[in-house]
């Protein structure tokens, strides 16, 4: 579970499938904050790339 923070709140829709960066809250490691979510062309980069497997 994931929260998305006020900077991002306005900006971005995350849905199900999306590839984001979340980092772990330190007293609660079940949940994180979003802090980046990728664009389709910056997925498609990384995965021709070899940071993905696709």
């Amino acid at each position: 579970m994931g929260r998305i923070p006020g900077s991002m709140k306005k900006r971005a829709w995350v849905r199900e499938g999306d590839l984001v960066i979340a980092v772990p809250w330190a007293f609660q490691e079940s949940k994180a904050d979003v802090i980046w979510k990728y664009t389709k062309p910056q997925v498609d980069w990384l995965e021709r790339k070899g940071y993905l497997k696709g």
